[in-house]
């Protein structure tokens, strides 16, 4: 077991109000433990190295945390079973009722908790606050769902019935990605509590930190102490969550051969799994659309969150009539977005989660340019002229045309700002190519025409 390091201190209450650290861009320092168990922040039981956690803007490392081994996972799972001997008796009324109150100290909050998201994951605090808004929207959804969840009345012959009665499964395991990782693990637990559950959650590794805030408030709100608790660690703590006796579920967000593993390691328990993978979703813009909202969709669908979400649009079909005008514009408004400081309100593009990603969307580019692919604006490494921004990991956004179905940049998820025009002449041609691909997390139509209805 690894001693405590010195810049974990004991936890402060109500930290994440901000009252003990600043929220301008290069000042935050990591101080309290990142592990939440039993109600409170805890260093881990055991684990066998620390990881740097970093500030995307600048490029810093903010603070270490140590990844939880097999006795921290083992600890979580059992406050879990034991908080969720309380919870699992209560009525939906009062599930919902005290979720109701983690939804309020969430919108009441908000402002705090963007900020720190946007520390720790890049992405612009415009976006973070509306990131943060959906989670406590999702909690207040699944809080209203709590109280009507019931069973079946079934009439039998003879003047029998049978009736069915819904159980909550147990301990459920949430393993979240780094793009939302504040609102994924509203996402994957505010259903499970309401369902009666009890929650371990492992965040990604790269953004460990504003998971524990939601800890917190769960707890303010009036949870049971241990019905959701966070490990921190990467692959061998999710391989301990995922194999551990105890747990009845696991819910994965993130990469295809990652939840391909994950899959593999439930099924010899016979666990339940939801899986929400990666994707290269196609957005077809035929000629008769409205070009304004066709062109301000396309940004949305490849520069939301810097690129960095799964169901981005980054396959634009557009039809071979306006494929000059729509390239035009596009181009144009891509080279006006703002980069630079995520915490100003006006940026409206941050830094990519770290450097290896930032290298990784680099060498898409560069691999789609010797493909024959024509770089008609950005997708070059970006340096603000804020000199504490200078090692941040930015980069321009990037529009590819000249592309074809064959290449690397069309077929392969590239998880950055990087938009691939393909032009297109007929409707079964755009709908055979937008099918192509292994991928079919989601797609996108721009067009006035529909299909008269039949008789």
């Amino acid at each position: 077991m690894l001693s405590s390091s010195k810049f974990l201190l004991p936890v402060l209450p109500r930290l994440f109000r901000f009252t003990a650290m600043s929220s301008v861009t290069g000042t935050y320092e990591l101080q309290d433990p990142l592990n939440y168990r039993g109600g409170t922040r805890v260093q881990p039981a055991d684990g066998n190295h620390y990881e740097d956690v970093y500030e995307p803007a600048t490029g810093r490392v903010i603070g270490k945390f140590l990844c939880s081994g097999e006795k921290e996972v083992d600890l979580a799972v059992q406050s879990a079973q034991t908080a969720f001997k309380a919870w699992s008796q209560k009525s939906g009324m009062e599930r919902g009722t005290i979720l109701l109150e983690a939804a309020r100290i969430i919108r009441e909050r908000r402002e705090e908790i963007a900020k720190m998201e946007t520390i720790n994951n890049g992405k612009s605090l415009f976006e973070a606050l509306v990131d943060i808004d959906i989670s406590w929207q999702c909690i207040q959804y699944y809080a209203g769902l709590a109280g009507s969840l019931a069973g079946q009345h079934i009439q039998l012959p003879g003047g029998s019935f049978a009736y069915t009665r819904r159980e909550p499964l147990g301990v459920c395991v949430g393993i979240g990605a780094w793009n939302y990782p504040f609102q994924i693990a509203c996402w994957k637990s505010a259903p499970a509590l309401a369902c009666g559950n009890a929650m371990v959650f492992k965040p990604s590794p790269f953004t460990p930190i504003s998971v524990v805030l939601l800890a917190e408030i769960y707890t303010e709100a009036g949870v049971p102490k241990g019905l959701f608790n966070v490990v921190q660690g990467g692959a061998a703590t999710g391989q301990f969550l995922c194999q551990h006796s105890n747990v009845a579920k696991v819910s994965f967000t993130g990469s295809v051969p990652t939840g391909s593993k994950i899959m593999e390691m439930a099924a010899k328990g016979i666990k339940p799994v939801t899986l929400e993978l990666g994707g290269k979703s196609p957005l077809i813009i035929f000629s008769d659309c409205v070009l304004e909202n066709a062109v301000k969709g396309a940004l949305m669908a490849n520069f939301l969150t810097q690129g960095e979400v799964c169901c981005n649009g980054t396959r634009v079909f557009v039809q071979r009539e306006i494929l000059s005008a729509f390239t035009k514009e596009v181009v144009r408004q891509t080279q006006n977005i703002k980069i630079g400081d995520p915490l100003l309100e006006d940026t409206r593009m941050g830094p990519l989660i770290n450097r290896p990603h930032l290298e990784k969307v680099l060498s898409f580019i560069k691999q789609a340019k010797e493909q024959g692919a024509e770089v008609l604006c950005g997708g070059e490494p970006y340096v603000p002229e804020d000199p504490k921004l200078h090692e941040g990991f930015y980069v321009s956004p990037c529009i590819l045309g000249n592309c074809e179905d064959n290449m690397t940049c069309v077929k392969e998820e590239i998880f950055g700002p990087v938009m691939s025009i393909l032009p297109f002449d007929t409707e079964e041609e755009a709908l055979e190519r937008a099918n192509s691909t292994r991928f079919g997390l989601a797609g996108g139509v721009f067009t006035k025409y529909c299909h008269p209805k039949k008789d």
